[in-house]
Order: C-alpha cells, then sequence, then structure tokens
C-alpha cells in the first residue's frame, strides 16, 4: 500500500462536509466509533451559498444556511467527531483497509462514507456569481418561496429547467424559460405541460449575457444567438437549471459510475466496493434537499456500523472495474 507523509488508522472516515457528511460524522461518532472528517476547501457545500432555509425540520422561522451547517459541525465535534477541512486528493479502495489521501496524510478505516456531494452548473458570468443567493438560484424547491408573486427566469432546456419552471409557476406571477436554441430537450410530457401553464413564456434563442442588479436581482440581458440583438428582461429571480456535476472525479475506476458520473448504491447505501458507503448529491440525482442529504447521511453511518460490526456488505455492482485491479486514483498535480 502506497503511504504519503503519516498514516492514522480510524474506524471510518468521511469525505465531505455538507448535511450527508456531517449527519454522518455525528451518528458514527456517537456509535463510539473512532471518526475522521474530511470538509474539503468549502464545508458546509452548498448551503453555505444560500442566505435563508425555511424548508429544514426544526427551524420555524427559518435558519441561514451557513449558521445551520455550522450548528451540524458543531454537534457532530460534540459527540466526538474529529473534522479537518483537508482537501481529499486520491484513494486507495483496492484492498482493506481503506486509504485516503488529503495533503501530507494519509487515514486508514474499515468504513468509508463518501458525500462528497454535486455542484451546479453555472453560466460563468461574474455578475451572476455576484449576485449569487441574491436572486440568482440553482434550486427552486429551495428558493422559489422567496419569489411569490413576483417575475422570475429559468436558464436551461432539459427537463430539469421545465420542472423548476412548473414549480415555480405555483408561487411567482410569471416564468420565463430562457434557451439559447430553438427546441428545447426535455420530455415532450414535460413540454406539453409547461406551454398549457399560462404563467410561463419562453425566450428561445436566446442566451443570457448579463445578470442585472446591484444588490438583488432586478433582470437579465439577453442576447439571441441567431441575430446577436440584445435585449434586457426585467425578473427579480434567476434560476439556473443546466444540470450538476457530481463530485466524483476521484472514484472514477474504484466505484462503479453512472454515465453521468453518480456513484451508484445497493443495499442501501452501500456502492460497488465492501466498506465504502455513499450519501447525499453524490448519489442523488432527483432530490438534492438539505433534509435527503441528512438523511441518507444518517443511513449510511447505520451501514457503515453494521459493516463494521460484522454484516456481510459483499455483493458488487457490476458493469465497472473489479475494485481489486483498480488503479489508484490522484487528483492532478
Amino acid at each position: 500500500m502506497t503511504t504519503r507523509g503519516t498514516s492514522t488508522s480510524y474506524d471510518v472516515v468521511i469525505l465531505g462536509a455538507g448535511p450527508a457528511g456531517y449527519t454522518a460524522a455525528l451518528y458514527a461518532a456517537r456509535a463510539a466509533f473512532r471518526t475522521r472528517l474530511l470538509g474539503g476547501y468549502q464545508p458546509g457545500g452548498q448551503l453555505t451559498l444560500t442566505t435563508e432555509v425555511e424548508n429544514y425540520p426544526g427551524f420555524a422561522h427559518g435558519v441561514l444556511g451557513p449558521e445551520l451547517m455550522e450548528q451540524m459541525r458543531e454537534q457532530a465535534l460534540h459527540f466526538g467527531a474529529e473534522i479537518v477541512d483537508d482537501q481529499v486528493s486520491g484513494v486507495e479502495f483496492g484492498q482493506q483497509p481503506l486509504t485516503v489521501f488529503a495533503g501530507e496524510q494519509s487515514y486508514t478505516a474499515r468504513a468509508v462514507i463518501i458525500a462528497t456531494g454535486a455542484s451546479a452548473l453555472w453560466l460563468g458570468l461574474a455578475s451572476e456569481e455576484r449576485l449569487r443567493g441574491h436572486g440568482v438560484s440553482s434550486c427552486a424547491t429551495c428558493d422559489g418561496f422567496f419569489f411569490r408573486n413576483q417575475a422570475v427566469a429559468v436558464v436551461g432546456g432539459g427537463d430539469t429547467a421545465l420542472e423548476e419552471a412548473l414549480h415555480l409557476s405555483r408561487s411567482a406571477s410569471k416564468v420565463t424559460v430562457i434557451h439559447r436554441r430553438d427546441t428545447l430537450r426535455a420530455s415532450a410530457i414535460l413540454q406539453a405541460r409547461a406551454r398549457a401553464n399560462p404563467k410561463i413564456s419562453w425566450a428561445l434563442e436566446q442566451e443570457v449575457i448579463e445578470v442585472l442588479g446591484d444588490q438583488l436581482v432586478d433582470g437579465v440581458r439577453l442576447r439571441n444567438t441567431r441575430t446577436g440583438l440584445e435585449s434586457v428582461l426585467p425578473v427579480q429571480g434567476l434560476f439556473v437549471a443546466i444540470g450538476h456535476r457530481p463530485n466524483t472525479e476521484l472514484f472514477a475506476g474504484q466505484l462503479t459510475l453512472d454515465l453521468d458520473g453518480y456513484i451508484v448504491t445497493q443495499q442501501h447505501t452501500a456502492t460497488s466496493v465492501p466498506g465504502v458507503f455513499a450519501a447525499g448529491d453524490v448519489s442523488d440525482r432527483r432530490y438534492r434537499q438539505a433534509i435527503t442529504a441528512a438523511g441518507e447521511g444518517c443511513k449510511a453511518a447505520l451501514d457503515a456500523g453494521a459493516f463494521l460490526s460484522g454484516e456481510d456488505w459483499s455483493g458488487n455492482v457490476s458493469g465497472e472495474q473489479h475494485p481489486s485491479t483498480a488503479p489508484t486514483i490522484r487528483a492532478a498535480d
């Protein structure tokens, strides 16, 4: 086994510091397993980019995303989890004990829980980044409530974009779908539902080139992809729905991934390698909510505990290289 710097052994090592990772750390530590969580460069995950969270149970008047993540972190620490915000640079899942590399350290454990999440794909505009959390969002379920009786826009032409538009139409006064082509990629049934919805309008062959507003979004500047002509669409919210990318690059060749890079699970949260479990957006392409991620973190910790106690998790998911022959995956230097 390759080592790097000093190596420390744990019962459970958790990768990722969002709702799934922190909940897994809480449950593993409370079960008296020696637990290490590696939080990466963005401890707290995507919720640190969210202002107010109103749909997480237990907070009658909502809670700020960063505050919720800090409370989860403190709770895990209180019960004995060790947390460091180191970025994982490589893994070796070919044999027990499993090995995780972070910086100059290596960690071995019989169980690893992957909760590295997924990253929303963005347009790449400076104005979009500046107003993210202040009218720019990637989650209608999370933030649509804040735009009641206001005009909003959704960028995208696939199923996710139309699902977001239909959801927003329940509360917004008007929803404009912006897509750079003249046809949509969404399924026929979703297109039919959206086109039949009187609150939804269309800005096809248009691309967003600037998000307008000082402290809050008050419009978007569009450019026609066919003619080059520019226009301004007044809106109070912009929802970017062009997809998500699971943060699984390090695990290609080590675990079974689907065609989009999400970790394939079997037997609850178990992956194709015995002792490795997945929780949250890294394996969930459908819900992507804080509460569902936290629930999966709980399940992954319970599954890891069962594995550590001797329960058989030896079944493999077919379709990828067998873990015993998988190469070591390292981040690029």
